[in-house]
C-alpha cells in the first residue's frame, strides 16, 4: 500500500457539494466519485469527483458513506484510513430544475460540435437570427459554431448563406443536459466507479 499524509484545508459546507475535480492531470491522484443519496452521480459533465482530501474529510465529518476504497492509505499521527474511491452523500441534494444559460451548457447541449458543419474544436457561438436583424441572445437563437462558419455567416440569415441547422436550438431540461454529459466521460475512469456510472446502459440498449 502507498501511504500519503493526511492534510486537508478547511472548506465551507457548500464546497463539499459544488467543487469537482476538473483537471484531467489530477484524475489519477485518487479522486472519489461522489454519489447523491440515491446512488446517482451528482454530475456527469464534469463528473462529480472530489480530491481525496475532501472525501476523507467528509467521511470524518460523517457527511458521506464510503462505498468503495483504493488500496492506498492516508495516515495522520493517530489514524490510518484507506482512501475512498466512491462515496455517497447522506443527505439528498435535489437536482437543479433550471438550466443556466452559459457558454459551457450551450456547447454541451450541442454536443461540442458546430451546428452548421458538424466539426468539433475551435468553437464559439452564433446567433441564428443575427442581433443586427433583431435576434436575441437565448437558448432558441444561439448555437455552437466553429470559427470558420461563424465568420462566413456574419450578420446574414441562414438562407442567405446557404446554411442548415443540424437541429433546431431549444432550451434543454436539467435531466436532458445531465444525460448528455454521460456521452463525454473523462479519459480516466476507475474500475470501482463503473457500476454507478453505466449500470443502466445495457438495459437501455
Amino acid at each position: 500500500m502507498t501511504a500519503l499524509s493526511m492534510t486537508t484545508a478547511p472548506r465551507g459546507d457548500g464546497d463539499f457539494r459544488t467543487e469537482f475535480t476538473r483537471d484531467p492531470a489530477g484524475l489519477r491522484h485518487f479522486p472519489a466519485l461522489v454519489l447523491n443519496a440515491d446512488y446517482r452521480p451528482l454530475s456527469y459533465y464534469p463528473l462529480s469527483l472530489w480530491p481525496w482530501q475532501d472525501a476523507v474529510k467528509a467521511a470524518f465529518l460523517d457527511r458521506v458513506t464510503i462505498v468503495s476504497e483504493y488500496e492506498e492509505v492516508v495516515r495522520s499521527p493517530t489514524t490510518t484510513i484507506r482512501i475512498p474511491s466512491v462515496v455517497v452523500l447522506k443527505d439528498y441534494v435535489a437536482p437543479q430544475r433550471r438550466v443556466a444559460f452559459t457558454r459551457f451548457n450551450l456547447f454541451l447541449r450541442d454536443e461540442f460540435c458546430c451546428q452548421y458543419c458538424g466539426s468539433k474544436g475551435d468553437l464559439t457561438f452564433d446567433h441564428v437570427v443575427p442581433r443586427a436583424r433583431g435576434g436575441v441572445t437565448s437558448w432558441e437563437n444561439v448555437v455552437a459554431a466553429c470559427g470558420q462558419c461563424n465568420l462566413r455567416k456574419g450578420s446574414r440569415s441562414l438562407k442567405q448563406v446557404g446554411f442548415n441547422l443540424r437541429r433546431a436550438p431549444r432550451q434543454p431540461s436539467a435531466p436532458e443536459l445531465m444525460n448528455m454529459g454521460r456521452r463525454f466521460p473523462p479519459n480516466y475512469l476507475h474500475d470501482s466507479w463503473m457500476d454507478f456510472l453505466y449500470w443502466d446502459a445495457e438495459l437501455e440498449a
